[in-house]
């Protein structure tokens, strides 16, 4: 009776691994079509969209010339300069910012209600629409502040919706040093803050690196909150102009300034010119590739980083 039962476990126990094993493979080949699916379409998409404008994208005097608005031949030379121009001074005034609010919630705010409400705030500011931000940034900087459609209104802008970003980034990368990392800096006789500096942020430095550089290539792409800041028109740019009180001076933060995103909006929207889809084409596929570049950067510097600093 004995024997009988154990060869009816045993044959239960195998039908059951067998069972447990088709199951697996299944599973496993269900998420191997969605992935490979998924990686199909993204990949499809980007080689579209390059294809597309790859004459225009790759010309340098589409590049480097400025629109046109009744004839072919225009470029887009004012538009990207504008783009990265608001990216660094986004980022001027982003990063240090989120950088110290992330180091206070992480190490000397106290665990308490309104730490938790504020890391709430920040989680909702960071899921907010960039049009929410775009028709404050109208109200508050254009309206408000007198400024009107300028860079420094659209900085400002991006600032704001930049910030929870770089916060919640900083933020999880701080807590995933290891508790132990604290405890040793503070054991040699650390002060908290020598701790932070010294040995916390290099730890969660290729992190941050990587947040910095990706949340970079979002701020680059944005539109919606440009619209209603920065504005929609790019005057002609001398870079041998240093009158910081003309229009045609790159570095005046006052003057309006019309990004590569809202360009392609624009000329979609209310666009005239002959060349039309060549140029939208083109914009479009520039675009792809300044972000496609800011991801493949940001890989590369965190794998930098992270080889350095477990070198040394």
């Amino acid at each position: 009776m004995t024997k009988s039962n154990g060869a009816e476990t045993m044959k239960y126990s195998q039908r059951s691994i067998r069972h447990a094993q088709r199951n697996d493979k299944i599973a496993t080949g269900v998420l191997t079509a969605i992935v490979a699916a998924i990686f199909v379409l993204l990949i499809s998409l980007i080689v579209y969209i390059i294809a597309s404008g790859a004459n225009k994208a790759f010309d340098l005097q589409f590049l480097t010339s400025k629109p046109e608005q009744f004839k072919e031949g225009g470029g887009i030379g004012p538009e990207l300069f504008n783009s990265f121009y608001l990216l660094v001074l986004t980022l001027l005034i982003s990063l240090p910012l989120s950088l110290g609010a992330a180091i206070f919630l992480v190490e000397y705010a106290p665990d308490n209600e309104v730490t938790h409400a504020v890391k709430t705030a920040i989680e909702v500011l960071a899921s907010l629409p960039s049009i929410v931000v775009g028709l404050f940034g109208f109200l508050l900087f254009v309206i408000s502040f007198g400024w009107g459609f300028s860079i420094l209104s659209g900085a400002l802008a991006l600032t704001i919706f930049n910030i929870p970003l770089l916060v919640r980034v900083i933020q999880q990368a701080l807590e995933s040093v290891p508790q132990s990392q604290r405890d040793a800096g503070l054991a040699l006789g650390l002060s908290r803050w020598e701790t932070t500096v010294h040995i916390l942020l290099p730890c969660a430095m290729p992190a941050i690196i990587t947040g910095v550089i990706l949340s970079a290539g979002r701020v680059f792409g944005e539109a919606a909150a440009l619209i209603y800041t920065a504005g929609q028109s790019a005057p002609a740019l001398d870079f041998t102009n240093f009158n910081l009180s003309s229009y045609a001076c790159p570095w005046n933060i006052w003057r309006p300034a019309e990004t590569l995103a809202v360009h392609i909006w624009k000329i979609n929207s209310e666009g005239v010119v002959p060349d039309l889809a060549a140029v939208s084409n083109g914009s479009a596929a520039v675009l792809m590739i300044c972000v496609l570049l800011f991801n493949l950067l940001a890989r590369w510097f965190g794998r930098h980083a992270e080889r350095k600093l477990m070198s040394e």
